[in-house]
């Protein structure tokens, strides 16, 4: 098993713009590290969950079902789309939620859905894995091994993206600055939300 071939190539996807890390850039840029760190928490959760099910054979049943893949791919643009009107709302300075800072749990639960609505993340192992197996084929003990690995590169790569979210959110404790911010990330997420739509689009 060529484990160091399989870290490099997760840490080259996780380096590459998707989902999690607009999300979590814009989340510690405009509500802070704790609310970032809280999605980060999800995050993880969500891909070792991916793992496991990928592990159980949910990867080949959704490779093999296109409306199941269909309605997860869906479901994970709506989550985007959500996320993206949240976002807009909160820049209104009107806006309840723009006084009231989301709960830490409802951050987590969010960074996990995201992940668990992301049929691509549950074929990551059945795709990428097999050039550095042995024998081509993935085990369960060496899926959970790999997915240890992807999870932990995957989860540091995001904690260095909250920290440098955090730092921005000081120099917005203006809150002209902040809507400002808000605004141009809720239509940034509408744009991650059409690019995950199309990357999904087997």
């Amino acid at each position: 098993m060529d484990w160091m071939g399989f870290a490099l190539t997760v840490l080259v996807i996780e380096l590459t713009p998707g989902p999690n890390m607009a999300w979590l850039a814009m989340l510690a840029a405009t509500r802070g590290r704790r609310m970032g760190l809280a999605a980060a928490l999800g995050t993880t959760l969500g891909l070792a969950i991916n793992g496991l099910l990928a592990a159980a054979g949910l990867a080949v049943i959704l490779s093999t079902t296109p409306w199941l893949w269909t309605m997860l791919r869906w479901a994970g643009a709506a989550l985007m789309l959500w996320l993206a009107a949240d976002a807009w709302r909160d820049a209104a300075p009107s806006s309840p939620t723009a006084r009231q800072q989301a709960g830490l749990a409802r951050q987590f639960a969010t960074g996990a859905m995201i992940n668990l609505l992301n049929p691509k993340a549950f074929l990551f192992y059945v795709l990428i894995a097999p050039p550095f197996l042995p024998d081509g084929k993935l085990t369960f003990p060496i899926a959970m091994m790999l997915t240890m690995i992807s999870v932990s590169i995957a989860t540091a790569i995001h904690i260095v993206i909250i920290l440098l979210g955090a730092g921005a959110h000081r120099w917005l404790g203006d809150p002209a600055r902040t809507r400002l911010v808000r605004r141009i990330m809720a239509v940034g997420l509408v744009g991650v939300a059409g690019w995950f739509l199309l990357s999904t689009g087997l």
